[in-house]
């Protein structure tokens, strides 16, 4: 989880090495290990390196290849064996414990701007090309590792920290009222090649950008696929390819010493624990591994560390756990030392940063089992209907015999259809109607809410997949991933994620959706034996309780009548008109009616941390 920062001058002006300095001094606090610069006339990268791989400890960025190509890069690698040998078929002379760094540039070396469709991984980096005078961007294909940059006439300047772009001097503070909109209505800028600030953009997950003498050009390397289709002979071909994948995926997260595991006590992050454990005893080095529950012990009713201290037994790892019920709401949001980057409607998020800071204390790397609910959505009758198109018939009856078999009654289907006929189905958004009127009116915010809200803007293409397949373009996952990096948490702590590994995306993408993904069977069955069997079939279950809503029940809303209000709210909101809330209301609700308050607090903090950025600067 290094940080990365470059600027470029497409006029052949000169770089200010004190101004690249202090952006790479900002950076300190997410890669401690070491901080330096390269500069060459009116181009310059910095790095502020964290060192989590055995093959990072000797290595130096930015990195140079032949004095030609020069990286900043924040990247981890998967499949590093095969895709060594694959640049030494091609000629290159590859050390076998070359960093990410070094075959990222042996790659651009090789193949070009194309290497990107050969990489698989977490990255985001910067290869400056000096013969041909090329600036080269890329994201990972999910978007795991943030890249923001800033594109004016004469000035190309990126980072993959929101706040240390905002340090630069010829980037304003005028904020994209778009994405305000957004953050109002839905909760997070549904634009993945926008932020929350007018001059600073996003590079959207498995998109490129290329800055030469001719202009620049972005380019989406990378598509979710939609014609794999994988049928075996035999059922247990699909659970032992699944096990190689994820044992591979979880593998090449675990090139570490020490890693910690974000354990909830269900069925996903208890198989990456299993997994991990299995994969650290067969290599030679073994990975001291650590799991951490979060848990409520009194605010509502949660299972989540019984399950999760049963799995740690039977596993034989360590547990730790973190207690969330004092949290207050919006607790430390007035913190000077506080700076979101962005708007964020979490009201209890002090909670999850004090759970980062913890786990940084242990460990650098820390791995989820998010991506698996949406991968194994289950949908039957577009199985079906491509099972029709394809003649398949004797596979049709026998596939629809099998699922009307087990499919239990859909009482809640009919009850959920009931309730929106008659329009009483509880929890449903509405138009909020504290927006304030003139803001809603040049944002069109009636027509956004009609687009995103009451139809989301998805391309359903695949045959049998179509919302899994859709899912992996919402902007839900991008604005996951940055806000447990350490451009938001802040602390050194690279959260690694086993499911969203390429391998297993395309996989799953090629299955059968009955029965693999029938009640999530396809993980179920590779983790027999290896997970207590009452974790392997215990069914999804959410927290019995909206923790915003306990908080607001046992403490009321003093502080949010209490709030001090900016006076840049008042152009996105309209005070007389928000709702008095209750520990009462939805979870919906409280969630909607809340960020009027999270939007107010962020607006003072942007406003003072950009303030205290200026400040430092001058000072350095």
């Amino acid at each position: 989880m290094s940080g990365i920062v470059g600027i470029y001058h497409r006029n052949g002006a000169p770089l200010e090495q004190a101004l690249l300095q202090s952006l790479v001094d900002f950076l300190s606090y997410r890669g401690p290990d070491s901080r330096e610069c390269w500069m060459d006339g009116s181009i310059g990268l910095g790095h502020a390196m964290l060192r989590t791989t055995g093959e990072s400890l000797g290595e130096r960025q930015p990195a140079s290849l032949d004095g030609r190509f020069w990286v900043a890069a924040d990247a981890r690698l998967d499949g590093r064996a095969e895709f060594i040998s694959e640049l030494q078929r091609s000629g290159r002379a590859v050390r076998p414990n070359a960093p990410d760094s070094e075959l990222i540039l042996e790659a651009y070396a090789t193949w070009g701007t194309p290497c990107v469709e050969r990489l698989r991984g977490d990255f985001s980096f910067a290869i400056w090309d000096a013969r041909n005078k090329q600036l080269f961007c890329a994201r990972d294909h999910f978007g795991i590792k943030p890249f923001y940059y800033v594109q004016g006439e004469n000035l190309f300047l990126f980072s993959n920290t929101l706040n240390c772009v905002r340090m630069h001097p010829q980037v304003s503070d005028e904020l994209n009222e778009a994405a305000i909109g957004d953050f109002l209505l839905f909760g997070l800028n549904c634009d993945n090649a926008t932020t929350s600030f007018r001059d600073i953009q996003r590079l959207a997950p498995a998109h490129s950008l290329s800055i030469s003498p001719e202009g620049v050009k972005i380019r989406r390397y990378w598509a979710p696929p939609t014609d794999g289709r994988i049928r075996y002979s035999k059922p247990e071909e699909y659970v032992e390819n699944f096990q190689s994948l994820l044992e591979a995926a979880v593998a090449d997260r675990l090139r570490t010493d020490r890693v910690g595991i974000l354990m909830s006590g269900g069925l996903d992050s208890s198989s990456v624990a299993a997994v991990a454990k299995e994969v650290s005893a067969k290599g030679a080095e073994t990975t001291d591994i650590r799991c951490y529950t979060h848990v409520f012990e009194s605010l509502i009713p949660d299972r989540e560390g019984e399950y999760a201290r049963e799995v740690g037994e039977f596993l034989r790892l360590p547990v730790k756990f973190m207690v969330s019920d004092q949290t207050q709401l919006f607790e430390g949001w007035n913190d000077p030392e506080f700076s979101l980057p962005e708007p964020l409607e979490d009201s209890l998020f002090a909670g999850f940063l004090d759970s980062c800071r913890n786990i940084s204390a242990d460990c650098r790397v820390l791995l989820s089992g998010e991506g698996c609910d949406n991968l194994m959505g289950f949908q039957m009758w577009p199985y079906a209907g491509d099972l029709r198109r394809r003649g398949e018939w004797q596979r049709l009856l026998t596939e629809m015999t099998n699922y009307l078999w087990v499919r239990p009654f859909p009482w809640r289907g009919i009850r959920a259809r009931f309730l929106r006929l008659i329009g009483k189905e509880p929890g449903v958004p509405v138009f909020p109607q504290w927006l304030a009127a003139d803001f809603a009116q040049r944002t069109k915010l009636q027509e956004r809410w009609k687009e995103w809200g009451e139809h989301p803007k998805l391309t359903f293409e695949h045959p049998i997949h179509p919302k899994a397949h859709a899912s992996l373009s919402l902007p839900h996952w991008a604005q996951m991933f940055e806000q447990e990096n350490a451009g938001w948490t802040p602390y050194p702590l690279e959260v690694r994620y086993p499911f969203m590994d390429l391998r297993i995306v395309n996989y799953l993408l090629a299955l059968p959706p009955f029965p693999w993904f029938f009640e999530k069977m396809l993980l179920r069955e590779a983790m027999a034996e290896r997970i207590p069997e009452r974790v392997r079939l215990r069914p999804k279950t959410p927290l019995q309780g909206e923790p915003a809503a306990a908080q607001l029940q046992k403490t009321g809303a003093e502080v949010l009548n209490q709030m001090h209000w900016s006076e840049d709210s008042d152009r996105f909101i309209e005070r007389s008109a928000l709702v008095p809330l209750h520990g009462k209301m939805s979870a919906e609700q409280i969630r909607t009616h809340l960020r009027p308050y999270c939007l107010n607090i962020w607006l003072q903090s942007a406003r003072r941390v950009r303030y205290n950025m200026h400040v430092e600067a001058g000072n350095g």
